[in-house]
């Protein structure tokens, strides 16, 4: 597999942030994806790590954003303009990455899913979770799809659009 991506990816961080007038390197590797049926072809998933070795923590604070919201339209911005006239074979996936912030919230986002999950269980009702990115919505769709007694979907527009865990309808678990 070509690094081209990943240096595509790397080297538009770091113009951007240069812009930004927040100079700093950028470290990239590739994240193995699984397909969740093992047909379909994920796309690469480069994770675009920002070195904060000469950042205050001021521009990190900046950079990160009020619950990942800066860092969230950075990753937005750079999957839609690196993948912007590719072909969808060669399209990737993006993630940036600073302070340890996405993996923190990714176990977070794990936690939360657990949560409704074992409520959905417990109580036989549908939960409801807010204050969700979209990227983190689909995490949570992507972590639950493996329970077999659960469903999930999204409920209302943005920027009120929420997560909803369910049991599973009875035709599916049937089926």
């Amino acid at each position: 597999m070509s690094d081209i991506p990943m240096q595509r990816g790397q080297q538009w961080l770091k113009t951007l942030l240069e812009l930004t007038g927040i100079p700093a390197e950028i470290q990239g590797h590739l994240e193995a994806t699984q397909s969740q049926d093992g047909d379909s072809p994920e796309p690469d998933n480069y994770w675009l790590t920002i070195d904060q070795t000469n950042l205050t923590s001021e521009q990190i604070q900046v950079l990160i954003g009020v619950d990942g919201s800066v860092l969230d339209a950075m990753q937005y911005l750079a999957n839609s303009v690196l993948n912007l006239s590719q072909p969808p074979e060669e399209q990737a996936s993006y993630t940036i990455e600073l302070n340890g912030y996405r993996v923190k919230r990714e176990a977070e986002i794990r936690a939360l899913a657990e949560a409704a999950a074992d409520e959905v269980r417990f109580s036989g009702r549908e939960v409801e979770i807010k204050s969700l990115s979209s990227a983190e919505r689909r995490q949570i769709h992507t972590f639950l799809k493996e329970f077999g007694d659960l469903e999930t979907f999204s409920r209302g527009k943005e920027p009120h659009r929420h997560l909803v865990v369910r049991p599973a309808s009875l035709e599916e678990v049937r089926g």
